[in-house]
C-alpha cells in the first residue's frame, strides 16, 4: 500500500501563494492584464510541465517567457525554428579539441531554465524530435552521451494558428508532451491603452529584474505533491477523461498521462490559490488548457465544424460532479 504525503502546512500554503502574487505583480508590469495566462504558465512550471503558445505573431508571447525567466530569477534561451534548424543547432555538439586530443562537449539553447522554441511548427519534425527527450526525460543524448538539463526545466514553444505555408504541424506525440496548450490572446481596449502608455524611451522589459530565486521553484515543485486531492474530485477528474474516450465524434480521447497532467495541475493550481486541497472547479479551469490539444477528431466531425474545444466544452457541461452524500 502506498504511504500518504503528508499534509501542507498553513505556513508552506501561505509560502506557495506569496510567491505566485509576487510573480504576478512583477510580470504585470510588462505584460498588462494577462493575470490568467500567467498564473497557467505558473501551474505547469509548479506541475514540471512545459506549455504550447499557440496565437498570431504580436500579442506578446516572447516578452511574457522573458518577463517570467527574469522575475524568477532561471536562465532564459530562445530558439528562431526554421526549417534549415539542425537538432545539434539546439542540443549541441561535439567537438574535436586539437590539444587535448579529446572530443568536447558544447551546450547547445536547450541547456536552460526557460527555453523558448520560436514558431515551433516551423522545425523539421527530425528537429522536433530532439525536444522530445528533453521534455520528457529532462536530459539530452549527443553522441551516446546522456547529460542532465538545468532544474527546473520549462519549455515555452510558440506556433501561428493562422500561417500553415512552410510548416510541419506537430505529431500527437508531441503535442502530449506540453502539459497545457495556451493563447494569450489580444488585450482589452483599457489594458492596451495602459501598455502604450508604460512604454517610454526604454521597454519595460529592461527594467525588470528578479524578485525570487530560482532553487525556491524546485522547493515548491516537491510541496504541490502534498496538495490533497479527494475522492470525488478524483472519480470527476477520470469521469471526464474516460468521456473524451467514449466520445463518438473523437477518434482518439485524452491517454493517461493527461489524467496525470490534469491531476498534477489541478494540485498546483490549487496550491496557487492558497489551498491545501483541489476542489472539482481546479479541474473545470484546466480542463480546456490541458485536454484540449491531446484530442483528435474524427475527419467527418471535423469537416462538419466540430471543434476539440467545443466537445470538450459540451463534456464540462454534461459531467456533473458526484454528490458525497449519494455514495
Amino acid at each position: 500500500m502506498l504511504a500518504e504525503q503528508p499534509a501542507l502546512t498553513a505556513v508552506q500554503i501561505e509560502q506557495v501563494a506569496r510567491w505566485a502574487g509576487a510573480v504576478r505583480d512583477n510580470v504585470a508590469r510588462v505584460i498588462v492584464g494577462k493575470t490568467e495566462v500567467v498564473d497557467l504558465l505558473l501551474v505547469s512550471l509548479l506541475s514540471g510541465g512545459h506549455v504550447l503558445l499557440e496565437d498570431v505573431p504580436g500579442t506578446g508571447k516572447t516578452m511574457l517567457a522573458r518577463a517570467l525567466a527574469i522575475s524568477l530569477g532561471l536562465s532564459f534561451k530562445r530558439v528562431q525554428c526554421t526549417p534549415d534548424l539542425l537538432p545539434n543547432d539546439i542540443v549541441g555538439v561535439s567537438i574535436y579539441h586539437q590539444p587535448s586530443g579529446e572530443f568536447q562537449f558544447r551546450e547547445g539553447p536547450i541547456f536552460t531554465n526557460v527555453l523558448l522554441a520560436d514558431e515551433i511548427n516551423r522545425a523539421t519534425p527530425r528537429t522536433q524530435s530532439a525536444l522530445l527527450e528533453a521534455m520528457q526525460e529532462h536530459t539530452a543524448t549527443v553522441d551516446g552521451a546522456t547529460h542532465a538539463l538545468p532544474a527546473p526545466f520549462l519549455v515555452l514553444a510558440t506556433q501561428n494558428p493562422v500561417e500553415f505555408e512552410g510548416t510541419f504541424p506537430l505529431p500527437e506525440a508531441q503535442l502530449d508532451r506540453f502539459l497545457m496548450q495556451v493563447s494569450v490572446g489580444y488585450p482589452t481596449l483599457d489594458d492596451e491603452a495602459l501598455m502604450l502608455r508604460s512604454i517610454t524611451s526604454r521597454h519595460p522589459i529592461e527594467q525588470l529584474g528578479p524578485i525570487e530565486s530560482g532553487s525556491n521553484v524546485l522547493e515548491l515543485q516537491q510541496l504541490i505533491d502534498q496538495v490533497h486531492v479527494g475522492d470525488q474530485v478524483l472519480r470527476y477528474l477520470l469521469r471526464l477523461v474516460t468521456a473524451t474516450r467514449q466520445h463518438l465524434e473523437l477518434a482518439l480521447g485524452a491517454s493517461p498521462r493527461a489524467s496525470l497532467a490534469l491531476h498534477r495541475a489541478a494540485q498546483a493550481s490549487a496550491a496557487l490559490a492558497g489551498r491545501h486541497f483541489v476542489v472539482p472547479d481546479d479541474v473545470k479551469r484546466l480542463a480546456q488548457p490541458v485536454l484540449a490539444h491531446r484530442l483528435v477528431l474524427r475527419p467527418e466531425s471535423a469537416l462538419r465544424g466540430r471543434t476539440a474545444a467545443g466537445l470538450l466544452a459540451t463534456i464540462l457541461a454534461d459531467t456533473a460532479v458526484e454528490d458525497e452524500t449519494t455514495e
